[in-house]
């Protein structure tokens, strides 16, 4: 049996190190800490190579790939967007392992230069987040990365400042979705690549 046979599998390892705060940040919202997988050395960079490893990839991404000249071992995308706060995290660790450049999503008022924003409705409020608008081009092919898919307002909004700079999505990963919060439909037709359903 190999090493990657005998090893676990990672929803399983995820699901496992992942705690469960009863009503945070608001009564009634169970908030998943994702933060001892991170302090995991092992679980964290099988995390990492998941989400860097979408099991589809929009179809209008592979249009605009670069296959005459691109790097072998392309990786189906030219750059790695996360969503502020843990996407910060997990992005720059997937963007270092797959050899591309990372781009925050942050929330307003926190970039310095010319920025787009977007507002949008999450389980427990409302929200807007920006973008530079230099941080993408036109053509350019985006993973988007973000710990959790609940509603999808927060991803939609992403999705929709990185098509607003031309750019294309070409897969949104996350580590878990809340499957009964319907986020997948609302980002839908996007690919979304999730470690751990629940």
């Amino acid at each position: 049996m190999s090493t990657a046979e005998a090893l676990p599998p990672l929803d399983e390892v995820i699901a496992g190190l992942a705690v469960d705060v009863p009503d945070f940040p608001e009564p009634g919202v169970v908030f998943r800490d994702l933060t001892p997988v991170f302090a995991d050395g092992p679980a964290f960079r099988r995390m990492v190579e998941g989400l860097a490893a979408p099991s589809f990839v929009d179809p209008r991404a592979a249009a605009v790939a670069h296959t005459d000249d691109g790097p072998s071992g392309d990786p189906g995308f030219d750059v790695v967007v996360g969503v502020e706060a843990r996407g910060f995290l997990l992005a720059a660790a997937v963007a270092l392992h797959s050899g591309v450049g990372v781009v925050p999503v942050r929330k307003a008022g926190k970039l310095p230069r010319a920025r787009i924003a977007a507002d949008y409705a999450l389980e427990y409020g409302t929200a807007t987040i920006e973008m530079h608008t230099d941080s993408l081009h036109p053509g350019q092919r985006v993973l988007l990365v973000d710990d959790v898919l609940a509603t999808g307002g927060t991803l939609a909004a992403a999705v929709a400042l990185i098509e607003e700079l031309g750019a294309v999505v070409t897969a949104v990963s996350v580590v878990i979705e809340l499957a009964a919060l319907g986020g997948r439909q609302r980002i839908a037709p996007h690919a979304v690549h999730t470690l751990w359903t629940t």
